[in-house]
């Protein structure tokens, strides 16, 4: 079960996300189990796997937002990075940003 406690050890920053939900741990950790089941971390994986830095980017900027809210550092970070080198269509290892995401939702989904 995910707790507040065990989010910080995963390294979110906790406090800037429960400010952000009005300081209501139940509503912070419904929406922290809810983003990982967004849309757009499937979107992501099809468009770095076909080439599409157009669609890479939405899913990915998508994806900044949602995880950025809830301050969910260790995701955020890599996609971070990736929204940027995106947002210039630079020729990056989008695939190990895209492995780096996905590792961490996986550490955060395990403590479900």
């Amino acid at each position: 079960m995910i707790t507040i406690e065990s989010l910080r050890e995963y390294g979110a920053n906790v406090d800037e996300g429960l400010t952000r939900c009005m300081n209501n741990e139940a509503f912070y950790l419904k929406l922290v189990a809810k983003v990982l089941n967004d849309t757009a971390f499937d979107s992501l994986r099809k468009a770095v796997e076909a080439g599409d830095k157009e669609e890479a980017f939405e899913a990915a900027h998508r994806l900044k937002g949602a995880v950025g809210n809830l301050a969910l550092t260790p995701i955020s970070e890599p996609v971070n990075e990736m929204v940027e080198q995106l947002r210039n269509k630079s020729d990056a290892d989008y695939m190990g940003y895209l492995e780096r995401i996905e590792e961490r939702k996986k550490q955060l989904e395990d403590m479900i």
